[in-house]
């Protein structure tokens, strides 16, 4: 149930609906298996999986969404070789050179016949809607799954206005500042050891893991013009994870003090119970983390503002 990576959005005029109203909403898209012929389809799920039908947990403002999102995997090496063996095959029998708009009618006929016979991978995708503080955080490390998901909420609800969440300060220039000048970093920040340190030029891409980041080597790499792209931070008590430029956050780890009292948690055995009460504790952890993060790069930007102020 725990998150591992987080792509934070802001919602603007979210849709005020009740629980019933959003569960029969998701109930209107929710999966279906693929048919032979689909490529991918993306649909709605129970977050407690085969222990509930329910398709949303909302628990004291927190709301949890689950979308379940399955592919048929054909390798382009696969297709080309069948293509190469039709167009061999009827070059040989018809002595005669196809050209290229033959050869992409072949592949799009080999591509159809071949797609149901290939692998299907299925991939579940988390959803946490802090209706309070109106924000939504999608537990992906892809962006690109994420507006995936966005996109199927929208159509959910009719209409769905969220911008991914932007701070005044960039990113990377807080996290290049924390680096070089230590006295600058927030009382409640906890610094880790993983680094990623990008060059304006075409010098390439430092990478660290384990490393200290004090150290003088660090120094002379940010005093040569490099700047934090990515950054492994903490909070005491709540999570560490590694902060990304644009503001996405990966590589989630909840305070051991937050896992012990989730399993310390009598559930009676009861999955609902487990999955409600371990969301719950994650959720707040969040919330909490994420008014921090926003505070430590100068509040949150402005809707309709333009670029964060670099300073």
């Amino acid at each position: 149930m725990w998150f591992k990576n987080l792509h934070l959005y802001r919602l603007h005029d979210a849709p005020d609906l009740d629980a019933a109203t959003l569960e029969a909403a998701l109930g209107e898209q929710a999966f279906r298996p693929l048919g032979g012929s689909e490529a991918r389809r993306l649909g709605w799920c129970s977050p407690a999986g085969r222990a509930s039908t329910l398709l949303c947990h909302e628990l004291q403002g927190h709301r949890l969404i689950s979308a379940l999102r399955q592919e048929r995997i054909l390798p382009s090496g696969v297709v080309r070789e069948e293509v190469d063996e039709r167009v061999e095959a009827i070059e040989t029998a018809e002595s005669r050179k196809l050209p290229r708009q033959e050869r992409l009618a072949i592949k799009e006929q080999a591509y159809e016949e071949l797609l149901p016979q290939a692998f299907v991978r299925s991939q579940k995708i988390d959803l946490w809607w802090d209706t309070r503080r109106g924000l939504i955080g999608i537990n992906t490390g892809s962006r690109k799954r994420a507006e995936e998901l966005l996109d199927l909420l929208r159509e959910t609800l009719g209409s769905l206005k969220v911008t991914p969440l932007a701070t005044q300060t960039l990113p990377m220039r807080a996290m290049t500042t924390w680096l070089g000048e230590p006295a600058s970093r927030p009382t409640d920040l906890v610094l880790g050891d993983q680094v990623e340190l990008k060059a304006k030029g075409d010098d390439g891409v430092v990478r660290g893991r384990q490393v200290d980041l004090d150290s003088d080597e660090m120094q002379q790499l940010l005093e040569s013009g490099r700047q934090a792209s990515k950054l492994a931070v903490g909070i005491e008590g709540l999570v560490r994870f590694v902060l990304h430029d644009d503001l996405a956050i990966k590589s989630l780890r909840f305070d051991d003090a937050l896992i012990d009292e989730a399993s310390q948690t009598d559930d009676g055995d009861d999955a609902i119970v487990r999955l409600e009460t371990d969301f719950l504790l994650m959720a707040q952890a969040l919330a909490d983390s994420i008014n921090r993060l926003i505070g430590w790069l100068g509040g949150e930007a402005q809707a309709g503002a333009t670029t964060p102020h670099p300073a």
